[in-house]
């Protein structure tokens, strides 16, 4: 069987999935895999306080080495469908580019694995192992009911991945220059600070929390967190949001707070950044009182440390491409760092130029380029000495 990558990455375009909605694109999918002979399961998450989520696990064979691929078929909302040039799901091409939302992320990244697969099958009698395939419809949301409790269903019912090639837009400039090998964490927080209101004539009757949030902000970001780690660059903190409930313009605000986000390597943790954040908090501001809160749900660090599966992956690119690709932990998180911890994981896909954006679109010459890399990956991977899996 032949799957056209281009054809298939328009249906799911045209099949509107909208965070937590993805049950069309997998309905997809799912036809697509059971046509190829896997066997393939849909399950649906729950948990309170949060959308339930369809997800799809499929097999083909039983033997190993398993290699596994990830990818989400939901997307972010369109935003103003005024503002595209193409209505965000009619999948249109035009000038050699296929418009749509979820165009680069990633449901071209899935239809080109689906399409590298039909092709390896059709071309091996018999190859020694099994491939998987892990779909969530919940990687553009709160990304609980989705992969993270996929890959726990799969490891406790024998599904354990050797390895994991997760699709998402890893490249740079063209199709395979860049892989990712792991991710920085990322941790959300809160810093409040309480003051005492009072008159803006009588300053010497009050503390403003907002000027003290100002100086313990400036403390927080005027030094670096750190000075990065091995194949990690220096964490970073950023606030993203400063409110206080004074409404007024002759009242010194007795509350202040700012939300913030940082992204961290492996030398820090949960606990370090907290003290890190409390110590500079007391040093810039004597006196304030404020409560510095971090998010218990969080992005951990990971990477990739199974140099013979990096370097097949990096001679597979470097022999489609002609050039060896770069390894980065950089960009934001995604559901990779669910994988991780079960079997090595790297992110192999397309360009991240356009995605989220209106007209989000895709060269159709690089969903021809990806599939054949993936088609080179699956001959490469099997095709290797046990030793090497």
């Amino acid at each position: 069987m032949i799957i056209d990558p281009i054809e298939l990455t328009q249906d799911l375009v045209r099949a509107e999935s909208v965070t937590p909605d993805a049950g069309k694109a997998l309905d997809i999918v799912e036809r697509e895999l059971t046509s190829l002979g896997a066997t393939a399961e849909r399950l649906i998450f729950s948990a309170d306080g949060t959308p339930s989520v369809d997800n799809l696990f499929a097999r083909i064979g039983t033997g190993e080495p398993h290699l596994a691929f990830a990818g989400h078929v939901d997307v972010v909302p369109t935003g103003p469908i005024a503002s595209w040039t193409h209505e965000p799901f009619s999948a249109d091409i035009k000038d050699g580019f296929l418009y749509g939302r979820g165009a680069t992320d990633m449901k071209s990244g899935v239809a080109c694995f689906l399409a590298a697969t039909a092709k390896f099958l059709s071309q091996t009698e018999e190859f020694p192992g099994s491939i998987s395939f892990v779909i969530t419809g919940d990687e553009e949301g709160p990304a609980i009911n989705g992969t993270e409790k996929l890959i726990s269903w799969m490891v406790e019912r024998g599904h354990r991945p050797d390895h994991c090639i997760v699709g998402e837009p890893a490249s740079a400039e063209m199709v395979g220059d860049r892989i990712r090998v792991g991710r920085r964490g990322s941790i959300s927080g809160s810093l409040t600070v309480t003051g005492k209101q009072g008159h803006t004539a009588y300053p010497e009757r009050a503390r403003s929390a907002v000027h003290d949030l100002s100086r313990i902000i400036a403390g927080i970001t005027q030094i670096p967190i750190d000075n990065g780690a091995p194949n990690f660059s220096a964490s970073n903190i950023e606030f993203t949001r400063i409110t206080t409930s004074n409404t007024a313009t002759n009242v010194i605000p007795g509350d202040a707070e700012a939300s913030f986000n940082i992204r961290f390597n492996p030398s820090q943790s949960r606990d370090s950044l907290f003290a890190l954040l409390s110590e500079r908090a007391s040093k810039a501001a004597p006196g304030a009182t404020f409560d510095i809160k971090l998010d218990e749900r969080f992005a951990a660090p990971f990477i990739a440390l199974d140099e013979a599966f990096l370097e097949l992956v990096d001679g597979t690119l470097t022999g489609v491409t002609g050039n060896k690709p770069e390894r980065s932990t950089g960009g934001g998180t995604s559901d990779a760092r669910f994988i991780a911890p079960h079997c090595p994981t790297v992110e192999i896909g397309l360009c991240a130029k356009t995605m989220h954006e209106i007209d989000e679109r895709v060269p159709i010459a690089d969903l021809s380029r990806l599939t054949g890399l993936y088609l080179a990956f699956l001959e490469a991977y099997f095709g290797q000495t046990p030793d090497v899996r």
